[in-house]
């Protein structure tokens, strides 16, 4: 039997397409485009104002595609880690971090990832597939604190500017007014650097996080191989030519690893980097993953690193660490999944 079609994470133009399909009048396209992004429904039974034969020749080809977690880690602080089944064998994270005042997710765009940072869980999975925007945007639907939520990263599994097409489609149904209506100032995009980043600074709003981690370019690379690529220096390069000082920001992920990349030389070094750009850094524990030898840097160092950076007119914050009781590090949950899945 040959598998339906999703109707979530489709774009306007794309649900009118669907609604001449079938034989629907066109008003009818920003009544399925409610029904699926405002009222947010998980069958097309529900969609009552659309004729009852229309809606059985539509649910011949297509259903709303939206799916429950299959699993999850919830941790003391509050931290709930979510997975999503993508494909067979295949699974997801989002992370949701609720504080007094804001409900962040952080969402995947890929299983696995090309990146292969040597941080990160997720590169060692090395990659499977970009996420469509149906699989993207229903971490986001299926979401059980959905009607909490104030902030979207782009933040999870994968590099987003390394899936641009659905990750744009995404975008826009987020911020359109027929899809969510999200200002894009609740919204940023986390990014390594990648070859999508000028076609993201051109076509949205949306706030920009770039991971940095060292401001050597050798030392850079030993972490980030994309630094061969897309040198840090060429990408502050581009940012440089965008306006920040107003609707959107930039900002600048810093993890900082013990005895590596903490040291006030590095903070004076990052420091000069980022001159002229209005930005804030943000500093980040790091989570410890299997077989890789990089180890946290203690809070005097990294509070001396904050007060070198502000000394030097950077605003820098250093992150809570959430979640570290349960599978903290991206990729961690999604990996023991798989592999148990296998065992099977």
């Amino acid at each position: 039997m040959e598998e339906k079609k999703r109707l979530l994470g489709m774009t306007l133009p794309e649900l009118k397409a669907v609604a001449a399909e079938v034989g629907l009048p066109g008003y009818a396209t920003k009544q399925l485009a409610d029904w699926l992004y405002k009222k947010r429904v998980s069958t097309i039974d529900e969609m009552t104002n659309i004729a009852a034969a229309k809606r059985t020749a539509l649910s011949e080809v297509y259903e709303v595609g939206m799916a429950s977690p299959v699993d999850f880690q919830k941790s003391v602080d509050g931290t709930i880690k979510y997975l999503y089944a993508a494909g067979p064998g295949n699974f997801v994270e989002s992370v949701y971090i609720p504080t007094e005042d804001r409900a962040t997710l952080c969402v995947s765009s890929q299983v696995g990832c090309k990146m292969n940072c040597l941080f990160c869980m997720t590169g060692k999975q090395g990659f499977t597939k970009n996420l469509s925007a149906n699989e993207i945007l229903n971490q986001i639907q299926a979401l059980p604190e959905y009607d909490r939520l104030t902030n979207i990263v782009f933040m999870g599994m994968g590099e987003p500017l390394d899936n641009t097409d659905e990750l744009f489609k995404v975008l826009e149904i987020l911020t359109a007014p027929y899809g969510y209506a999200w200002s894009p100032k609740r919204i940023t995009v986390s990014t390594i650097g990648a070859k999508g980043l000028r076609r993201f600074l051109d076509e949205s709003d949306c706030h920009l996080a770039i991971s940095l981690h060292s401001p050597f370019p050798d030392e850079r690379l030993s972490l980030m191989p994309v630094e061969k690529a897309f040198p840090i220096e060429s990408v502050l390069d581009l940012v440089r030519q965008y306006d920040f000082t107003h609707q959107r920001r930039v900002s600048f992920e810093y993890i900082a690893f013990k005895g590596l990349n903490d040291s006030p030389r590095h903070a004076h070094a990052l420091a000069k980097l980022l001159k002229g750009i209005p930005c804030r850094v943000n500093l980040i524990r790091f989570h410890a993953i299997p077989n890789v030898p990089l180890r946290t840097s203690d809070v005097e160092k990294m509070e001396q690193f904050q007060t070198i950076l502000n000394g030097h007119g950077v605003t820098c914050t250093i992150r809570a660490s959430r979640g570290e009781d349960i599978f903290a590090a991206c990729g961690m949950l999604s990996t023991a999944k798989k592999a148990d899945s296998r065992r099977k």
